[in-house]
């Protein structure tokens, strides 16, 4: 399948969380959710958290640093909030997996975000987040989302300019949600619609594509002010025009490397699909439903079901699921996608019991 062979290229595809058992989980379990020291203390007040997956560890990532993420990393993300109609904590926990991030830390990003879970009693509505493909919920928690090829250790604080890795940084987006990612150093994946800032260490060019808008210019040039600041001045920034810059210029000459990214198609066939994850007859079951517009007649209470809209998938756990199914809900829904040809879209899982608009506004009433 096509599909499958274009997903390839995102290393996390190759993973597996059919790993209970394993040296992994051994690994990850060491401590226990109340034990864990990343969980003491959050989930008590409105805000955003976010954690960094280091060797099996979840270390705390800096608040300065919140929005910008590393492809080589996984990240677990915890929203919590209140409805406008109550002063009860809700929450929405997210592991994010870079397009690079090895599957020990995709995997322990994945058992640490159960393990959260349980730490706030199951509360929380758990997804999946996919780099490049996140959800609108997960890009609303963020004015702009930059992201960076390599690990964290590789990011702009830690390298002296004169030592710097060129890097081409793609600005797209509005006014509320401006995404920065870093995209391979060459002239193909520079076009006239968004704006590109090419750093170089100490020179650093923002290229302004004559389609792009006010908003992507604007927030290019906070992103070079912050790097002359970080730099202490010896870095100097000059914006060029896409129209009257000509193809001589450092800008295009510096773009010398190949184009290695391959962003899987969408799904073939756009039509929902309902699964349903039973075990009534005494053993796991997991086979398709129904196809096509999907009620919440639909859906029983005593087992799983995993809906494919084909932009999103979701995990819906009936309040009388046996702990067999619940456990390896995730498991199946992971399964199922790494055959598909769309292996990367979000994942949420959520309860009976638990309200997700995004999950009421993929089914009927």
């Amino acid at each position: 399948m096509s599909g499958l062979i274009k997903a390839k290229k995102y290393d996390w595809k190759d993973s597996n969380l059919a790993l209970f058992g394993s040296d992994l989980e051994k690994n990850v379990k060491k401590e226990s959710a109340e034990t864990e020291k990343a969980w003491q203390g959050c989930g008590k007040s409105v805000g955003l958290k976010i954690w960094r997956i280091v060797k099996f560890q979840v270390k705390s990532w800096p608040e300065a640093e919140y929005g910008k993420f590393y492809d080589g990393d996984s990240y677990i993300i915890l929203n919590t909030y209140k409805e406008d109609d109550s002063e009860e904590l809700q929450f929405d926990v997210h592991f994010w997996i870079g397009r690079h991030s090895s599957q020990d830390e995709y995997g322990t990003a994945a058992y640490k975000t159960v393990e959260l879970d349980t730490f706030l009693d199951d509360a929380p509505i758990q997804h999946r987040e996919v780099q490049g493909h996140e959800s609108s919920l997960f890009k609303s928690y963020f004015k702009t989302i930059t992201v960076m090829r390599g690990g964290a250790e590789t990011g702009f604080r830690h390298v002296k300019p004169e030592e710097y890795t060129p890097r081409l940084l793609h600005f797209s987006g509005t006014r509320r949600n401006v995404e920065v990612r870093e995209v391979p150093l060459c002239k193909s994946k520079v076009n006239s619609d968004d704006v590109f800032i090419l750093d170089l260490g100490l020179k650093i060019f923002q290229f302004n594509g004559s389609k792009s808008s006010k908003d992507e210019r604007f927030k290019a040039m906070q992103f070079c002010q912050e790097l002359e600041s970080e730099r202490n001045g010896r870095a100097k920034a000059e914006v060029i025009e896409d129209e009257s810059t000509d193809k001589s210029h450092e800008f295009y000459k510096a773009l010398t490397g190949e184009d290695d990214s391959d962003v899987p198609s969408s799904a073939a066939d756009p039509a929902k699909e309902l699964y349903r994850l039973s075990d009534a007859s005494g053993t796991i079951q997991f086979k398709l439903e129904k196809k096509g517009d999907i009620a919440r007649s639909d859906l029983d209470s005593k087992d799983v079901f995993i809906l494919d809209t084909k932009s999103d998938l979701f995990v819906w756990i009936g309040q009388d699921t046996s702990k067999n199914e619940k456990k390896t809900a995730l498991e199946f829904a992971h399964n199922y996608l790494m055959k598909s040809d769309h292996p990367f879209i979000s994942v949420t899982c959520v309860g009976e019991r638990q309200r997700s608009a995004s999950f009421n506004a993929a089914i009927a009433a």
